[in-house]
């Protein structure tokens, strides 16, 4: 209550009608900024202070309303996925773990005031309650040959609300200005995130390095090893990073930004103007394949061909014109030696990768129940880690964990697949139904041959892995709702 008197007698000053009282109040002010941004540059450095100030502005936001946590997190999630608040406090909280916590409390906040009072929980709620019970119980397990550190500890319940982030979308998406607004950031993110990715990528390699070495206040890496290179061999064809560092983790990322804005970029009402989309879809797909991340390719060209099938057949004519193209323009035949090589086994990646899932299927059989858990082996022979994300669930949480996810991606596309029978045609809602379909079904794609989505040292994709599918579900409420009214 004292807060409140206080900020209204500050508002009542310095609207006031007497010019010398409100200007007094308005120095007041200026001189309190001042001293505290003053002491924190002072303090920490430009840069870390702004990085600061910049995350205490957007936890303040996030707080003030639940419109814009989502949409927030998801810039946070494309832009700077990695980036941890210049303040050690035992640890170096990241951006997205702030974003995490706010909108966690802004949704509990409305619960607890009673802003809205049910919303629906959808066929996929039991499922995924499961799979979030049964994750904890494989985690606890696996304290008993591993204990965790402080850091797998805390990776491990942002995994956990990450997956949680399937019901605050739900909780807050209730309208389609809402779904339109989220739809919206997503595109215009990712296109910005893909846009870096490719200047990084044609600027000269040096320029590259000092430019992405100024984000180390975050807790980037710096210097000549953050580039990449197909094999990781510097005389092969560099691969873009953008602000995600790891060229496949920004595969995953663009599979589903990239889905997402080109079905948009076909749909009859789509979320932005096409002026917006036509970029944006068009810088997601180019960076996209200078990442050289060849299952991210093949899983969004497989969710594109799927949604030509669904409802949008000349996306099939625009499809079989870029495959002819990628196979006889000279600049694409290094990607298709690549693929070529990967279908073959041929190169270095590959054969690593068929070792890997040798290696895991070891472990799965010897632990087909519980798995391992998430921090480490309890034989030295094995190892936790594999490039899918099916058998990194199986590894981690044991084939009942892998059979509960499987479970929640039918019942994902039952539902999304019921509803876009009943959306109208050309209606808004298709399109963004459409959007998370192509979006979800490219990830999963994708996920065969890596594990982003499922792996604690990459929470921003986790996260985004389950606001899509919560997407999804929303649009398929709001279409069964207007169906019935």
């Amino acid at each position: 209550m004292a807060y409140y008197t206080a900020r209204d007698r500050l508002r009542t000053w310095l609207a006031s009608g007497d010019p010398r009282l409100a200007t007094v109040s308005a120095l007041g002010v200026a001189l309190l900024v001042g001293v505290v941004v003053g002491t924190l540059i002072g303090g920490l450095g430009a840069l870390p202070a702004s990085g600061l100030l910049g995350a205490l502005g957007i936890a303040a936001l996030l707080l003030r309303s639940d419109q814009w946590g989502l949409p927030l997190l998801l810039m946070l999630i494309c832009l700077l996925p990695y980036a941890a608040v210049p303040l050690d406090i035992g640890f170096r909280p990241t951006f997205i773990d702030l974003a995490l916590l706010a909108v966690f409390a802004t949704a509990l906040l409305r619960i607890v005031a009673r802003k809205q009072h049910t919303f629906e929980v959808s066929a996929l709620g039991i499922p995924i309650l499961a799979f979030l019970l049964w994750t904890l119980v494989t985690f606890v397990a696996g304290l008993a040959h591993s204990p965790p550190s402080v850091t797998v500890l805390r990776r491990f319940v942002e995994v956990l609300l990450a997956i949680t982030l399937f019901f605050v979308v739900l909780y807050q998406v209730h309208d389609l200005g809402a779904l339109r607004r989220i739809i919206a950031v997503l595109v215009v993110a990712g296109g910005v995130s893909s846009g870096l990715g490719v200047l990084f990528y044609v600027l000269p390699e040096a320029w590259t390095v000092i430019i992405l070495s100024k984000l180390a206040v975050f807790n980037y890496p710096a210097g000549a090893g953050i580039l990449r290179y197909v094999e990781d061999d510097p005389t092969q064809p560099m691969r873009a990073i953008g602000t995600s560092i790891d060229p496949n983790a920004l595969g995953g990322l663009l599979v589903i930004v990239t889905a997402v804005a080109v079905v948009q970029l076909f749909a009859d009402r789509p979320a932005l103007p096409r002026l917006w989309l036509a970029p944006c879809a068009g810088l997601s797909a180019l960076c996209l394949l200078l990442t050289f991340s060849r299952g991210s390719m093949v899983g969004l060209a497989l969710a594109l061909t799927l949604v030509g099938i669904l409802r949008y057949r000349k996306l099939l004519i625009l499809l079989a014109v870029l495959v002819i193209l990628f196979l006889i323009l000279p600049v694409t035949q290094v990607y298709i030696i690549r693929l070529w090589e990967g279908l073959r086994g041929e190169d270095l990646a590959t054969q690593m990768r068929f070792g890997e899932y040798k290696d895991a299927l070891i472990l799965i059989s010897r632990y087909p129940l519980l798995g391992v858990g998430f921090t480490g082996t309890p034989d030295i022979d094995l190892y936790l880690g594999v490039s899918s994300l099916y058998l990194l669930i199986a590894e981690q949480v044991g084939l009942v964990g892998l059979l509960l996810f499987l479970l929640i991606v039918l019942a994902y596309f039952v539902v999304t697949l019921r509803a876009l029978r009943r959306a109208p045609r050309g209606g808004e809602s298709e399109g963004y139904v459409l959007a998370c379909i192509a979006a979800l079904a490219g990830a999963l794609v994708s996920g065969g041959f890596d594990h982003f989505f499922f792996n604690i040292n990459f929470i921003h994709l986790v996260a985004l892995f389950w606001i899509t599918m919560g997407l999804g579900v929303a649009t398929a409420q709001l279409i069964h709702r207007a169906a019935v009214d």
